[in-house]
């Protein structure tokens, strides 16, 4: 994240996995989607193992459920297709992401985002920049750039 020291503040959009509350800067994203047709991928790593079509242009789908050893229910009318643009290997890359759903966007103060501990984690600790706090819940903040680059 864009977010200079780790004291100020940014815009974030916050949405749900299963239970838990995720946020992503807001700058990364492009759009967010109705669920559309996915095309799948034989062969493909069930991280990324389909493609939609943004507009013409063909974008991988993944689903940080399958990172963070969640499982996957079926599709429902909140879930929706999140666009963002992330650094992949020194260039832009738009990849959709899987949320089952959207929040809002938030203002996230830096000075509540805490390392992720050690122990008791029930998600893997290198791909999460940090644990946020908002409205007494907490808010797991991926690392895109570490998941995306991740086998």
């Amino acid at each position: 994240m864009n977010h200079g020291t780790a004291e100020q503040s940014f815009e974030a959009l916050t949405f749900g996995l299963q239970d838990e509350l995720f946020a992503i800067d807001a700058g990364l994203v492009r759009e967010i989607l109705d669920v559309i047709p996915i095309t799948g991928v034989p062969g493909a790593r069930p991280f990324v193992n389909g493609l939609i079509n943004v507009r013409g242009k063909v974008v991988p789908l993944a689903d940080l459920r399958v990172k963070f050893g969640m499982r996957q229910p079926a599709d429902t009318i909140d879930t929706r297709i999140v666009v963002v643009e992330i650094d992949l290997r020194g260039e832009a890359a738009a990849v959709g992401i899987v949320a089952d759903k959207v929040h809002e966007v938030a203002e996230i103060d830096g000075r509540s985002i805490e390392k992720t501990p050690d122990l008791g984690m029930r998600w893997r600790p290198e791909f999460v920049k940090g644990i946020g706090k908002s409205n007494g819940r907490f808010i797991i903040i991926p690392d895109l750039n570490r998941i995306f680059s991740s086998d």
